[in-house]
């Protein structure tokens, strides 16, 4: 089985590193996916230029522009006969409100208007912890091999967020939950005219049992999204 995988942090992220190891286990991975960072670039798509498009080898690639375009260029030149597009993992939590902007989510969402399942997938990163990237690929793999083997829905695709507990802890829950609908906080520091965000992430409002709350918790929320 074929494997478009992308992401928004970049082709030499860790986490995409770590998402085609946990591939691997489920098919044939091929990266297309941006040469630089496009984090919070949504659904964002390149039209009135020309993409650069860089071959590393038969199974790297590198476009110069969004992760929507990736999918684009990768599905249309690169892997056409992709049966799963996967995005990831993202550095940070793709939680609630964040599906909106995240350049990961758009990704997939991109993938589904052409007919293809996705998964996007991220992990949420407490402050001062580094992310164990081994680990979380470890935490995937059944995840990806069950979502992967079950009949595709069109207009539907995956969102997992991965939990950042302590070290040593066992393998987190997986929990089937819905989409946190509260938004970020309206919290800016003004300078003159210019505005800063400074708003809370990690204190975010959470409805119970809704993603952020699940992955807050220390557990692996999938909320399956219906894009049509």
């Amino acid at each position: 089985m074929k494997l478009l995988l992308t992401n928004d942090d970049g082709i030499d992220a860790p986490g995409l590193e770590a998402l085609l190891q946990a591939a691997r286990h489920i098919g044939e991975p091929v990266l297309v996916a941006p040469a630089a960072a496009h984090s919070g670039c949504s659904h964002r798509v390149t039209t009135d230029g020309p993409l650069r498009l860089q071959r590393y080898d038969e199974t790297r690639y590198a476009v110069h522009g969004t992760p929507a375009d990736c999918v684009r260029i990768g599905l249309h030149s690169v892997v056409p006969e992709a049966a799963w597009v996967l995005a990831g993992i993202n550095h940070g939590g793709n939680l609630g409100a964040d599906v909106y902007h995240s350049g990961t989510v758009a990704a997939v969402r991109e993938a589904v208007l052409h007919g293809r399942p996705g998964i996007a997938v991220s992990h949420y990163h407490r402050r001062a912890t580094a992310l164990d990237w081994h680990r979380a690929a470890q935490w995937l793999v059944p995840l990806l091999s069950d979502l992967t083997n079950r009949p595709p829905e069109p207009g539907v695709f995956w969102n997992i967020n991965l939990p950042h507990p302590e070290a040593g802890m066992q393998s987190p829950e997986v929990v089937y939950c819905g989409l946190d609908p509260s938004p970020m906080p309206l919290s800016f520091r003004a300078e003159g005219e210019h505005w800063h965000y400074n708003g809370d992430y990690h204190d975010r409002p959470r409805v119970a049992d809704k993603d952020v709350d699940v992955c807050f918790r220390g557990k692996i929320a999938v909320t399956r999204m219906q894009l049509y």
